[in-house]
Order: C-alpha cells, then sequence, then structure tokens
C-alpha cells in the first residue's frame, strides 16, 4: 500500500470510529508504530485530525459513535466489574441518570429489584429495567442516534433540564489527568453535559483504555466530578493527580 493511500485509510477509520490508537493503526496497516506516529503527525499538520495522546481523534464534530455491539464486547470484563462497583453507590428511593454506556447497561442488568427512579437516554438501559417492577424507569425521547442506540439532540437536552437526580453515571471515551473527560460525538457530549449538570454527583465510569485520551468534545472537567469508578489497570499515576484534586477514586 502506497504511502498517500494508508494516509486516505486513516482518516477515513478515524472519522468512521471518532478515534483510533497507535497500536490498532500498525495492526491494520502492518507498518512500525513509529511509522503511525509519524502518518498521524503529519495528518494533524495538514489538519485532517488531531492527536491525542496514544492515538489520534476525528476533526469532525459530527463523528459518529463505536456501534453498540462493537462496544460490548471491548474490555468487557473491566467494565462489568466497575458496574457492580457502581451498583454498591445506589440506595434505595434515589433518583438517578444511567448513560447509553455499556457500563450502564451492565449495571442495569444487576440492577436489584428496589423502589427508584432511573431517568435514561439509552435504549438498551430502558428495555433491561421494564422487568423491574419497582424501578421506575423516564426516558428522555429525542433524536435517536442508531450507532449508540441512545437520545442525542435537542428535545433530549431540554428533556434532562426538566429534572433534578441525586447520582449520574456516565462514561466516555477520552479521560485526561488535567483537562477532564470527553466525547467523539459532539451531539453525545452535550447530552451528557446537561447530565452531569443537573446531578448532585457524577460517578464516572471508565476502564484503563480510555486514561490518556482526549476527545473531540469536552464533557466535563474535574471540578465537575464527584467520583471515577474504574480497574485495577488504571494508570496509577493520573490516579494520584486526580486524588490531588479532591475526585474520590473507587478501583475494583
Amino acid at each position: 500500500m502506497l504511502a498517500a493511500e494508508r494516509w486516505q485509510k486513516i482518516v477515513q477509520l478515524v472519522n468512521e470510529r471518532g478515534s483510533s490508537r497507535v497500536t490498532e493503526l500498525s495492526d491494520i496497516f502492518q507498518v512500525t508504530e513509529e511509522t503511525i506516529r509519524r502518518d498521524l503527525d503529519k495528518l494533524e499538520n495538514e489538519g485532517k485530525l488531531l492527536r491525542s495522546h496514544g492515538g489520534a481523534v476525528s476533526v469532525k464534530d459530527d463523528a459518529p459513535e463505536v456501534p453498540y455491539p462493537e462496544r460490548e464486547t471491548t474490555n468487557a470484563e473491566q467494565k462489568r466489574k466497575i458496574a457492580q462497583l457502581a451498583i454498591g453507590h445506589i440506595r434505595e428511593k434515589e433518583r438517578i441518570i444511567l448513560d447509553a454506556s455499556t457500563t450502564a447497561w451492565y449495571m442495569a442488568q444487576i440492577m436489584p429489584d428496589f423502589p427508584l427512579t432511573v431517568l435514561t437516554n439509552s435504549i438498551k438501559v430502558s428495555l433491561e429495567l421494564s422487568g423491574k417492577e419497582h424501578v421506575k424507569v423516564i426516558s428522555t425521547g429525542g433524536q435517536l442516534s442508531p450507532r449508540s442506540l441512545s437520545f442525542v439532540g435537542p428535545l433530549t437536552e431540554r428533556s434532562l433540564s426538566t429534572y433534578h437526580v441525586d447520582k449520574a453515571f456516565i462514561s466516555c471515551t477520552g479521560l485526561h489527568g488535567e483537562r477532564g473527560i470527553s466525547e467523539a460525538n459532539e451531539q453525545t457530549a452535550l447530552v451528557k453535559q446537561k447530565m452531569v449538570e443537573i446531578a448532585d454527583h457524577t460517578y464516572v465510569l471508565a476502564d484503563f483504555s480510555k486514561f490518556g485520551q482526549q476527545s473531540f468534545a469536552q464533557v466535563a472537567g474535574w471540578d465537575r466530578i464527584g467520583s471515577l469508578i474504574t480497574d485495577a489497570a488504571a494508570d496509577e499515576s493520573v490516579l494520584q493527580r486526580l486524588r490531588d484534586n479532591a475526585v474520590n477514586i473507587i478501583q475494583a
């Protein structure tokens, strides 16, 4: 494959997925990681993508999210452990938000059937909780994103604005020790910004692979985040920085 063809395909892949890691691109194109880093530097200089720690993110503000079936199988073991820890921080009669992440869906699967109000923009979470007699589910509605099986857009944001919740449980595609959490898709980021805004306490659900990443659209800085729930492989230097910034760390 010619270099020019590889550059074109890299940009296409990053735009399709929202972000990609150097190791992943190296495997796909069968070139060294150093070659991929040079490619990404060149493409960033041309304004075709944005470099992040360990990879690159799309510069398109409408970059699509990774399809739900693909997210379900990525780091599933770590996500299930994070979900189990998160469940331990929910109390009866609370009002909570679950976003459209796969980790939130895992939470819905093991959610105790006790009095609880759950506000969500996720079709998968809504369906999972529909069989629990004592859990009241409120769907935001809005524009359906078929790749993430979630509702996004102005209607979703207005719906969220009418509520107040005790706790929000949200994930992200990028977790940066200084800049906070981010998403590849701007519409998704705007919805999660609103979720953080209406919650008394926000829990970020993020496995080790999210660390050091900075996606295109900012969601929130660490001053807006109460707790981070992560797994044992998370970057300890980042965790210590967050502890210094008064973020409560809950680790499997």
